[in-house]
């Protein structure tokens, strides 16, 4: 009776295990199975704030660097000047030259500047977005007053560099790693290949801004700043990459969109991300957390622009397995659920991470991923917190989305 007992039970467990198995195989096929249309699901989770956004921005006048000047900046009144976030006054010599804590921003730093750019971003991104979803052309030609202030306007415009972006006191009127204030940029010219698409933008007003846009990409690739920046180890390098390839898409620049489809295969993959998916040099940061999301965002941004039908940057894979769709897998878990997260917090904004990353949204459109959407969808998509915003560059996913619709 025992002995039949126990195999009654054994038959159990495997049938138990079996079904638990069952389940999981389930689940995985579920949640890997594309939805009929993410792209109208997506319109319809944004739409309504989206256009209550775009429809207070169709009066906001524009706001160039011009409006805003720091007596520290060594440039003129149009050139982008940012300080160095993490440097503080030396407590010892409060005169002197300026120390780093790292992660620990200084909020009496001069960010006006760089507030400007995401408020550009914003503006247009929210009426590109909304132009997108109702073909108002109000939405389309209020953006483009922004645009022409920017980019064309002699008298507004920014100059074509960053030759002063992110100074320290006492130390640096500038340095390369500024660059990386320029990301937010990329919602910019996305809107106006959008722009363009949709024969929204005069080829006047396109010529002067592909022109503004050449003559930053060549700064970005000859001036020791950019240089530098190129061949930085950590996000900077990345982000780097990311910008330049989208400048050069945008301006039909083919050598030097390849530099950076080559440069993000043969360094930016082998060099930041680990076996595991991980990106060590951001884990040794003293906000790893966001860090690592920032870093992922730039190198599935960076797949999204580089991809085309002759090159896919999503499918490579190193030699030893590195790759982006690894690099989603590793953060994933942690984006749904942050207390698995196995480092101390950030030491700064923990808990305002993560938001809606960009990086999932795109990596579920391109992997048919709907745990991926999930998590994209069940996060915050307007950005309040002014430092979150700086980190996630991109953020109007129907831009991007709609370039195959």
């Amino acid at each position: 009776m025992y002995l039949f007992a126990l195999t009654l039970n054994k038959l159990k467990m495997k049938k138990l295990n079996f079904l638990y198995s069952l389940s999981f195989l389930f689940l995985t096929f579920k949640c890997t199975q594309p939805k009929k249309d993410l792209y109208n699901d997506t319109v319809s989770i944004l739409k309504d704030s989206l256009l209550h956004k775009a429809q207070k921005n169709l009066s906001e006048p524009p706001i160039t660097l011009t409006a805003a000047i720091s007596v520290r900046s060594m440039g003129a009144p149009n050139e982008f000047f940012s300080e160095g976030d993490y440097w503080w006054p030396d407590p010892q010599n409060p005169s002197g030259s300026y120390v780093r804590k790292d992660g620990m921003t200084n909020p009496d730093n001069f960010t006006a500047h760089r507030k400007a750019l995401m408020r550009l971003s914003e503006i247009c991104g929210s009426l590109t977005s909304a132009f997108l979803i109702t073909k108002d052309i109000a939405y389309s030609n209020a953006a483009k007053k922004h645009l022409n202030a920017w980019f064309v306007n002699e008298q507004t415009k920014m100059a074509p560099h960053f030759l002063y972006a992110q100074a320290i006191q006492g130390r640096h009127t500038g340095r390369g790693i500024g660059i990386i204030d320029a990301i937010h940029f990329i919602d910019v010219v996305q809107s106006v290949r959008q722009l363009e698409k949709h024969d929204k933008i005069s080829s006047q007003e396109l010529t002067e801004i592909k022109k503004w846009f050449a003559s930053f990409l060549k700064w970005l690739t000859t001036h020791k700043y950019g240089l530098d920046e190129k061949v930085h180890p950590n996000n900077h390098g990345n982000w780097w990459n990311t910008q330049v390839a989208l400048y050069a898409k945008f301006t039909n620049n083919d050598s030097i969109l390849d530099f950076c489809r080559d440069n993000f295969k043969n360094k930016i993959l082998p060099s930041q991300l680990s076996t595991k998916g991980s990106f060590p040099l951001e884990l040794a940061r003293t906000k790893p957390y966001s860090y690592s999301l920032f870093n992922l965002d730039g190198i599935v941004i960076g797949a999204q622009i580089m991809s085309d039908e002759d090159h896919d940057l999503w499918s490579f894979t190193t030699a030893d397995g590195k790759s982006v769709a690894k690099a989603l897998e590793y953060m994933a878990p942690f984006v749904a659920d942050k207390s698995k997260w196995f480092l101390k917090p950030d030491v700064m904004y923990w808990e305002d991470f993560p938001v809606a990353q960009p990086a999932y949204i795109l990596g579920a459109f391109r992997f048919k991923r709907t745990d991926y959407y999930d998590l994209w969808k069940l996060r915050k998509h307007f950005l309040e917190v002014e430092e979150v915003k700086r980190n996630v560059p991109l953020k109007f996913p129907l831009l991007w989305l709609a370039e195959n619709k």
